[in-house]
């Protein structure tokens, strides 16, 4: 068993500008997994930014607060409880228009990798 808690993983500024916490990703746990969890916030009128994940599908899954995703050419309210799918190579970002912080999980298959995450404009 693998246990965890989200508030004892550091976080970092991942390339998109929202803080993450790596959950669950094989190079971190030796685990040989089809896919990497991550915790992302970003804190009211905050956005990331956009990109795209050339060779990986990604959900996220809204934990708290309210967002608004951009996924490819479709606009989506965010609210705890909804889960978002985004395409592999779909153009993605998500803004913070909450009062709170927005909180989501973030599931990529397979495993997120920084050279797969490209900026866009």
């Amino acid at each position: 068993m693998i246990k965890k808690n989200t508030q004892n993983i550091r976080p970092f500024t991942a390339g998109d500008d929202t803080l993450i916490r790596e959950v669950l990703h094989p190079k971190n746990d030796g685990l040989e997994l089809g896919y990497s969890l991550a915790y992302a916030t970003l804190e009211p009128g905050q956005a990331s930014l956009p990109h795209i994940l050339r060779s990986s599908t990604e959900l996220y899954i809204i934990q708290k607060g309210r967002g608004r995703a951009f996924i490819g050419r479709e606009v989506a309210e965010a609210l705890p409880g909804d889960v978002l799918f985004i395409p592999v190579g779909a153009r993605q970002y998500i803004e913070n228009i909450g009062e709170g912080r927005l909180e989501f999980w973030c599931v990529v298959s397979p495993p997120w990798k920084k050279e797969d995450e490209i900026l866009v404009d």
